[in-house]
């Protein structure tokens, strides 16, 4: 299994689409940090115009919270460069006509589709510590470390400097779970296809459509919402939600619904799981003509 996994990291980064999607991360990391470095001032001057009341002291534009407006730019279009991937794992295969001959090598077809699902895993796995080391060891090292202050919808969120990093790791743990899903989603699609297109196209209008759904009030997809990994997918902002005290200050090292992080991710698992299984069941159903 170990060898074969190998041999698909192999080819998926032959392919120059891997790097152009570890190349877009990096431009658009660097344009926002070299922004932000050039003119932050008018952005920290724009968040605090409406808390005009407060005082707040420090450097408010540190490597923390630039790390937290990237992820929330880019956690929406990383789907995209891991499903141009996952999606093609299959049906790319088949589109060059190797399908066939690679199923006669010495192993099951169940080994054969954990083996590229495994190397799609370790690929975005990959991707998100590209992520992580950009957007976050580099905009610590250049704008530096300091209290993260966060506008949430209807309240402000301050963790101390000291109540931050570990919160990262967790959040980047949870998004490297919800990204995993999509890769999931897009290799089972690539099941069906006979080239990479319509599983990359499909696996993202899935998304899109459910998330769009999301924002109405439908009473029918209100019942499923719940149980629908795109609900989930954000949920890492939850790391940064603390708990308050009966005076209404932050209590360092905790978290405001750590029960909805553990719902999420059970969430997450399963449909990494039935997503999986469903494509190990339909391959081994499916009559290789090509």
């Amino acid at each position: 299994m170990w060898k074969l996994t190998q041999i698909e990291l192999y080819k998926i980064f032959q392919r120059p689409r891997t790097f152009i999607s570890f190349g877009a991360i990096t431009a658009l990391i660097a344009a926002v940090q070299i922004g932000l470095k050039v003119d932050g001032k008018s952005y920290v001057d724009f968040m605090l115009s409406t808390t005009s009341s407060l005082e707040i002291e420090g450097n408010i534009l540190n490597g923390y919270l630039i790390c937290y407006i990237i992820l929330q730019m880019l956690l929406i279009n990383v789907p995209l460069l891991i499903t141009l991937i996952a999606a093609d794992m299959i049906s790319g295969e088949a589109n060059m006509g190797t399908l066939r001959v690679l199923l006669t090598k010495p192993f099951s077809r169940t080994e054969f589709v954990l083996a590229k699902f495994f190397a799609a895993t370790v690929y975005t796995l990959l991707l998100l510590i590209w992520l992580a080391i950009l957007a976050l060891f580099v905009s610590m090292l250049v704008f530096g470390t300091d209290d993260l202050f966060l506008f949430k919808s209807s309240y402000i969120v301050l963790i101390k400097e000291t109540d931050v990093f570990w919160r990262y790791c967790g959040a980047f743990a949870f998004a490297a779970i919800a990204m995993t899903t999509v890769a999931a989603l897009g290799f089972f699609l690539s099941v069906f296809s006979e080239n990479s297109i319509g599983p990359i196209v499909s696996t993202m209008s899935i998304i899109v459509f459910l998330t769009v759904l999301s924002t109405m009030n439908i009473p029918f997809y209100s019942l499923i919402k719940p149980y629908l990994f795109v609900t989930h997918m954000n949920n890492w902002k939850e790391f940064f939600d603390q708990q308050v005290n009966e005076n209404n200050e932050a209590i360092i090292g905790t978290i405001q619904s750590p029960q909805k992080i553990v719902n999420s991710l059970i969430i997450l698992v399963l449909h990494i799981i039935g997503f999986v299984g469903a494509s190990i069941y339909f391959f081994r159903k499916r009559d290789i003509l090509s």
